[in-house]
């Protein structure tokens, strides 16, 4: 037995330590002497029980990676920061221009890798994947069913996940270069999965085969190309710079939305698979080379 005085399960409050085993044996042992509180200490004793609002212990720290759930995507903290997004090589397509500032005035967490065909099904159920493997990242795969799958995942883990914005994923996935690729200018198959022409990308691979970029994210080149929240645009003329999505659309309702880092079927000779290259496809659309990362919103 433990000493009744031991401080066991206790919440700070203020300057405070507040034992909540104490109070409630306390409290018992007050009722059966024929003593009872007043309403108003009660009332202290009761919002002191209470787990402090607004406590969240999602880590922080730029690059710390965490979990939600056991079967949640690991998530990597991005820090705020502001960068070139576009063409900066000025080789690149004509809806990279104009190359502009984004400012990212607050911290995020992203996928640390794409969303797998394990993780799709632990909170959406059955797998439409074309190229089977628990670890190997879901695709033939909808924008909306993407949504889909965030919100049924912030239901269950009551924290807001979503799809990144475009400037945010650019962001992300520069990691700080201003290089074609997060590594450099050239790429080879021991950089990221992709079609080098001798068949190698006729499926995908296992998330995290090839490194990881500054950030500690992986797969922002190849393997499978990820929906992001914005609007296809033909150009960034009026591109929002503040890192939200770009959501009024371009002439039309908004049927298409971007597409993002390039797939296992993409050609590094035709300009796809950079940092800045976009592309777009119907929302409600599937593709076997299609899929998606997530995005949490984190506390500011």
């Amino acid at each position: 037995m433990s000493d009744e005085n031991e401080l066991i399960g206790t919440n700070h409050v203020g300057d405070m330590i507040v034992d909540k085993h104490l109070m409630t044996a306390s409290r018992a042992k007050a009722m059966k002497s024929g003593f009872s509180y007043s309403l108003p200490t009660l009332g202290l004793l009761s919002i002191l029980m209470l787990p402090l609002a607004g406590c969240d212990d999602t880590p922080k720290e730029p690059g710390a990676v965490f979990k939600d759930c056991d079967t949640c995507p690991e998530m990597v903290v991005i820090p705020a920061g502001s960068f070139k997004m576009g063409d900066l090589s000025g080789a690149g397509h004509a809806d990279e221009k104009p190359v502009h500032e984004v400012k990212i005035g607050y911290s995020f967490a992203v996928g640390k890798y794409e969303v797998t065909q394990a993780e799709w099904e632990a909170v959406m159920g059955k797998n439409p994947s074309e190229f089977k493997g628990a670890r190997k990242p879901v695709e033939t795969v909808t924008w909306d069913e993407a949504k889909s799958f965030v919100k049924k995942l912030s239901e269950q883990t009551g924290k807001e996940y979503r799809l990144l914005s475009e400037s945010e994923w650019e962001y992300m996935a520069r990691a700080g270069s201003t290089t074609e690729y997060p590594w450099g200018d050239e790429i080879d198959s021991s950089k990221a999965k992709y079609d080098s022409g001798d068949g190698s990308g006729e499926s995908t691979v296992p998330v995290g085969s090839y490194s990881a970029n500054a950030f500690g994210v992986y797969d922002t080149v190849g393997n499978v190309e990820e929906w992001v929240e914005d609007c296809i645009h033909g150009t960034y003329k009026d591109a929002p710079i503040d890192g939200s999505a770009w959501l009024s659309a371009s002439g039309d309702d908004c049927v298409e939305r971007v597409l993002r880092g390039g797939s296992r079927s993409s050609y590094p000779r035709i300009g796809q698979l950079r940092s800045a290259d976009r592309d777009g496809f119907n929302a409600t659309a599937r593709d076997i080379s299609i899929g998606f990362r997530i995005s949490r919103t984190l506390s500011q």
